[in-house]
């Protein structure tokens, strides 16, 4: 069975409870759990859209906008919003729910830039992506002027 290329196909949620290993003293998950979390999610999302394997490029944007307790479910999303060449980029948002109340806040998000290998561990072409609504292209829209961003600090760096 063939999988469409779109980003609602690559699209992964992965939901955990966090709990005192996950944490500091005060209860608080440390940041670095979180991010390892927006890390595998992009993974997942980028290898169903590849069907292959892939590594983390970059982290742009990074955010952590409110703070994670022991006890709260972790809902990770991501997906593809872009291709390229031999990378993508995967748009990960991250919500922390308490069981208790049910009440669910935003904690988090980032953009990871993500690269397709070969059997050989090489860059290798990545399937395009097919866009399904409005909202599709302007994350894609979105992705590309980040990419150029990136590639305009490179070379200003460079130079």
């Amino acid at each position: 069975m063939t999988i469409a290329h779109t980003p609602q196909a690559s699209r992964v949620v992965l939901t955990l409870l966090m709990q005192q290993m996950h944490a500091n003293l005060e209860g608080d998950v440390h940041g670095g759990v979180i991010l390892r979390h927006i890390d595998e999610s992009a993974g997942i999302a980028a290898h169903r859209h590849c069907r292959r394997r892939v590594v983390t490029a970059g982290v742009d944007r990074m955010t952590f906008d409110a703070p994670v307790k022991v006890g709260d479910l972790l809902v990770v999303e991501a997906q593809v919003n872009q291709t390229w060449n031999t990378s993508l980029e995967c748009g990960v948002r991250v919500w922390a729910e308490d069981l208790s109340t049910g009440e669910q806040r935003r904690v988090a998000s980032a953009f990871l830039t993500m690269v397709s290998l070969d059997v050989t561990g090489r860059p290798t072409a990545v399937p395009p992506i097919q866009f399904v609504d409005a909202d599709d292209e302007r994350r894609a829209q979105a992705a590309q002027l980040r990419r150029d961003g990136r590639l305009e600090e490179r070379r200003r760096l460079q130079s």
